[in-house]
């Protein structure tokens, strides 16, 4: 993956994060120290290990470890869109169903943007391995 690659992840992942923790702000109360947690520590490790990824001559293991990490990310979202969590509104279930649909749907068009990004960057370092 080269720089300007590597920029445009960086790019993506700053409007995925800015995106998301609108809606974390949003949902229920009680899912603000449980879900809520575990879905901004796994977004801000993602981060984390793109950064180190960028930094690493030997990419394999941490472009793994980001490629789980990034699986875990998406699923806690799905998680909270099957719960019902996108449908709140400062903390109360009152914005509607259309309106949930609509923040998960752009989310997750976010997040799977971002793992089609990743996956590219394991291609590409597996390609550069083997030459």
């Amino acid at each position: 993956m080269g720089f300007h690659s590597e920029a445009e992840l960086n790019r993506k992942f700053v409007e995925t994060t800015k995106l998301m923790n609108v809606y974390l702000n949003h949902f229920s109360k009680y899912e603000k120290y449980a879900l809520c947690q575990s879905i901004r520590s796994a977004m801000y490790e993602v981060y984390g290990l793109i950064v180190e990824t960028q930094k690493r001559y030997h990419k394999k293991t941490t472009l793994s470890l980001l490629d789980i990490r990034h699986e875990q990310f998406r699923m806690f979202v799905n998680l909270a869109h099957s719960l019902g969590y996108f449908a709140f509104k400062d903390g109360k279930g009152n914005a509607g169903k259309d309106i949930a649909a609509h923040r998960f749907l752009a989310i997750s068009r976010l997040i799977d943007e971002l793992g089609r990004m990743i996956g590219g960057w394991i291609v590409s370092d597996r390609q550069r391995e083997a030459s």
